[in-house]
């Protein structure tokens, strides 16, 4: 969802020294929000934290049905804070939501959104109880000074299943500026595309999961059953989060069992456009949920079914000769040199370094001189190997 300006009713923010934002507002919770809380105290000042989330969301959206989730919470002269904030779509789209910290020391609370300036240092100096210490070394990047550079699409991230398994594609790129697609078939268990650590967003305790990851991204995973609980656990590559299904526990809709998978960096989904997921790259369609994948020259259109390969590592590409064929390797990084050996379109490389050479044109039309060392000592050209980036993944040579 894009970043949308203050509703009319709420609190207006008061910037504090060193950059942190305290939303004064009073007692009771604005009318039309809920007010779910996973809160011991029932106390007026977790009503005025109640209050102060929800004047913080719209900041970010004019929804007016919203819901704050106290995750965790420590009392005190200085109170801290950690959970969820969720918008819900008045057109029964998929809702928005955010992790967040607070803190008060009895003059009002100071709320930070993950993508803010603040939250990597709210968290870093929130008590462990409330923050972890894994937690804390994942925020750190979940600032909007930590965001990749544009035209990086690595990931890291495997699909969201089983490696191996084939799932089918039953939605392209959709919800709002096509941040998501759909997934389902196999044998129906969704896994954590990357590891990170896992966070139940909706109060009711089920169906949505996000797991934070490191280099500022989140990835999200809706309709989930039997899913797993325990906000801020630790999950790894391929761990078992919940089963395809239906649930719209915080809105939105859902025809048939799947999951809803999108991808979030600086506090809001981005275009799943480009970025790789299991060794494939996403792209759009002329409307909503059309679109298809590629790994290498294989496109699978929506109804297809991808398999697995999964993640592409930070350091690898893709071969992708635009055509099938195979690609041949250079003793050096240009046509100019021996011919080594070859290597079949959809493979996996690993490179070394990099380095400019001849020039040659891909699959993307833009032509590039740059050329790539391979682990077995063999050069490859840029052109043909899709890494997800047009800078070198593995520095100069």
């Amino acid at each position: 969802m894009g970043q949308r300006r203050l509703g009319a009713g709420l609190a207006a923010a008061v910037v504090l020294a060193g950059g942190l934002t305290a939303l004064a507002v009073p007692a009771p919770a604005i009318a039309g929000a809920s007010t779910a809380l996973n809160s011991s105290t029932g106390s007026n000042s977790t009503v005025d934290l109640h209050s102060a989330v929800t004047a913080k969301i719209g900041q970010h959206t004019s929804w007016t049905d919203t819901e704050v989730n106290v995750m965790r919470e420590r009392p005190g002269p200085t109170q801290w804070a950690f959970g969820a904030a969720i918008a819900k779509s008045p057109t029964g789209d998929y809702p928005d939501g955010w992790l967040f910290v607070a803190v008060s020391d009895g003059n009002g609370w100071k709320v930070a959104f993950e993508g803010d300036h603040a939250f990597p240092e709210l968290t870093a100096a929130a008590p462990q109880e409330v923050v972890s210490k894994p937690e804390k070394e994942i925020f750190a990047s979940h600032g909007p000074g930590t965001q990749l550079t544009d035209g990086d699409y690595r990931t890291g991230m495997r699909l969201p299943y089983a490696i191996g398994q084939d799932w089918r594609l039953t939605g392209g790129p959709h919800s709002d500026e096509r941040r998501a697609i759909d997934l389902a078939g196999g044998d129906g268990k969704v896994r954590s595309a990357r590891g990170g650590t896992m966070y139940v967003m909706c109060s009711s305790n089920r169906g949505w999961l996000r797991v934070a990851h490191n280099r500022g991204y989140m990835s999200d995973y809706y309709h989930l059953r039997n899913n797993l609980t325990g906000d801020g656990r630790s999950v790894s590559d391929g761990t078992y989060l919940g089963d395809i299904g239906t649930d719209v526990s915080c809105g939105g809709s859902a025809t048939g069992p799947h999951v809803h998978f999108s991808l979030r960096q600086g506090g809001q989904y981005i275009p799943i456009q480009y970025h790789d997921f299991g060794k494939w790259q996403m792209y759009n369609g002329a409307d909503p949920y059309e679109g298809y994948a590629r790994h290498g020259s294989t496109r699978v259109n929506v109804g297809g079914t991808l398999n697995n390969y999964g993640a592409l590592q930070l350091d690898q590409g893709i071969v992708d000769t635009n055509g099938g064929t195979t690609l041949n390797k250079r003793s050096g990084p240009g046509s100019g040199y021996a011919i080594v050996g070859s290597v079949n379109d959809g493979a996996t490389v690993t490179i070394v370094c990099s380095r400019n050479g001849t020039t040659h044109t891909g699959r993307s039309g833009n032509p590039t001189s740059l050329w790539n060392k391979l682990s077995d000592g063999s050069w490859v050209s840029d052109a043909f190997v899709w890494t997800g980036t047009r800078d070198p993944v593995s520095g100069w040579c």
